[in-house]
C-alpha cells in the first residue's frame, strides 16, 4: 500500500540493526581476548575477524579500523568497571573509610577477576594514540571527580588542587604493574587470593595518601 514503510528483512528473528549489533559485539570480545593475549600490535583485523567468525567486510561496517575497534573495547570496559564502582557504595557502611575500600575493592575485582580487561586497558594489549591518550585521561578525571565528592561529603581536610589525580594515577599504575606479573588464564581460587592481594595494595596506597592529607610538609603548600 501507498506510504507503508519497507519491511526490515528479517533473518532468524533478527532484523539487520540486530545482526549488525551481533557482529559488532562479537569482534569487542574477539579484541578483548586477543588484544588481551597477543598484544594490540600483533593483532590484525584479519585475525579478529577469524576469531569472531565474522566476514573482513562487515568488520568495516562497524569500525573504520582496528584503533577504532579498540576505542569502543577501552570505553566498553572501562563502562562497566566505573559503573560497577561507583555503584559498590550502595552496598557499604556511608562512612568515608568503608565508602572508598568498597571503591577499592570494586576496581580491583572489575580489572583482576578477568586479567584481559586489565590487559588491554593498562597493559601488553593496550593502544596508543593522542585519541586513546585522551580517552585515557578522561577516565581518570571521571575517578578522580568521584573520590572528590567522596572528600567533600565527608569534609576531609587537605584536600589540594591535583591531589585525586595523582591518587587515581598511582591506583591504576599498581593495578597495571599487577596485571603483567599475572596469567590470563589462572585458576579460579588463585585469581581470587591474586584479586585479594590486588585491593589490599591498593588499600594500602590509599590509606598511605589519605593518612598525609591535612599534614604540614617540609616545603608549605599555603599561599
Amino acid at each position: 500500500m501507498a506510504g507503508e514503510a519497507p519491511r526490515r528483512r528479517v533473518i532468524k528473528g533478527l532484523d539487520a540493526d540486530q545482526r549488525r549489533e551481533l557482529r559488532r559485539q562479537a569482534l569487542l570480545d574477539s579484541a578483548l581476548d586477543l588484544f588481551a593475549r597477543q598484544g594490540y600490535a600483533a593483532t590484525t583485523i584479519e585475525q579478529l575477524c577469524q576469531h569472531a567468525y565474522v566476514a573482513t567486510k562487515s568488520f568495516y561496517e562497524v569500525f573504520e579500523s582496528r584503533e577504532a575497534c579498540y576505542h569502543q573495547l577501552l570505553i566498553q570496559v572501562t563502562q562497566r568497571s566505573f559503573a560497577a564502582a561507583f555503584a559498590s557504595r550502595e552496598g557499604a557502611e556511608q562512612t568515608e573509610e568503608a565508602i572508598s575500600r568498597a571503591l577499592l575493592s570494586s576496581l580491583a575485582g572489575s580489572f583482576g577477576n578477568d586479567i584481559r580487561t586489565a590487559r588491554v586497558t593498562f597493559g601488553e594489549g593496550a593502544a596508543t594514540s593522542v585519541a586513546v591518550e585522551r580517552i585515557r585521561r578522561e577516565n581518570r578525571r571521571t575517578i578522580a571527580a568521584y573520590i572528590e565528592s567522596i572528600w567533600a561529603e565527608f569534609d576531609v581536610p587537605g584536600v589540594l588542587p591535583g591531589l585525586s589525580t595523582g591518587l587515581v594515577g598511582g591506583l591504576l599504575d599498581i593495578i597495571a604493574d599487577w596485571s603483567h606479573s599475572q596469567s590470563i588464564d589462572l585458576d579460579p581460587a588463585e585469581s581470587s587470593a591474586q584479586v585479594e592481594a590486588l585491593s589490599r595494595r591498593l588499600t594500602v596506597f590509599y590509606g598511605t595518601l589519605r593518612a598525609g592529607m591535612g599534614v604540614d610538609t617540609p616545603v608549605s603548600t599555603r599561599r
